[in-house]
């Protein structure tokens, strides 16, 4: 299967709650979810407020629901500073290790692990993760639209109520939504998969407090 990257031009599927997603076909994403205890309210207030500032200050109404599309249009200098300035600051404020972590345990990130290579090469095909203590990277190429969001879900919702059986615990496991992001290019791609393989580095994670992975070049 070729994978390809973000065409402005090309049919995409937005779909909204509390952040966009767009999907388009046989594209390469790049995908972040969280534990449901990983960014206090009032951290992650200000940071929504923050970026929707910027968007309105570059024309962009963050209440439309095409406003990533607008995004993406932007010239790229000002494409790259509301990733540096945003997408940048939410994995920063993720590192900071807020909440339990309970995903250092070595038996649990491997849960994670393991269900997101259990499909590889059949639904989907994996360039890189990383299971950090309180949230997930993962950079693959997804067929269909629709797809990334199912897969998802299916990720989560198992890997939910294996980590919740092994604690003796039941509700809420995950964040409901993911944050991600239709790659732009090869040299996109190699950004995130670099970022990806230096996340426990920069967070000085001890082995096994992780799980991270990238498919041979």
């Amino acid at each position: 299967m070729e994978y390809c990257f973000f065409d402005p031009g090309a049919k995409t599927e937005i779909s909204q709650g509390n952040l966009p997603h767009w999907e388009q076909l046989n594209a390469y994403y790049f995908i972040t979810w969280r534990t449901a205890d990983s960014l206090p309210s009032e951290v992650l207030k200000k940071w929504q407020i923050e970026r929707d500032e910027w968007l309105r200050a570059h024309g962009i109404d963050p209440l439309a629901e095409d406003w990533q599309r607008e995004l993406e249009m932007l010239p790229e200098l000002e494409h790259r500073e509301f990733y540096t300035r945003f997408t940048a600051q939410w994995n920063a404020l993720l590192d900071e290790g807020h909440g339990e972590c309970v995903l250092r345990r070595p038996e649990l990130n491997s849960m994670v692990a393991n269900s997101l290579l259990h499909f590889d090469g059949e639904r989907y095909a994996l360039e890189a993760y990383v299971v950090m203590p309180n949230h997930v990277h993962v950079l693959a190429g997804i067929s269909g639209r629709g797809d990334m969001r199912q897969l998802c879900r299916t990720w989560k919702n198992f890997t939910a109520m294996q980590i919740n059986k092994a604690l003796g615990r039941q509700g809420q496991f995950w964040q409901w939504e993911s944050f991600d992001h239709v790659v732009r290019s090869p040299a996109s791609l190699d950004k995130f998969r670099n970022y990806i393989l230096q996340n426990p580095v920069k967070a000085r994670l001890r082995e096994g407090e992780y799980r991270a992975w990238a498919k041979p070049k």
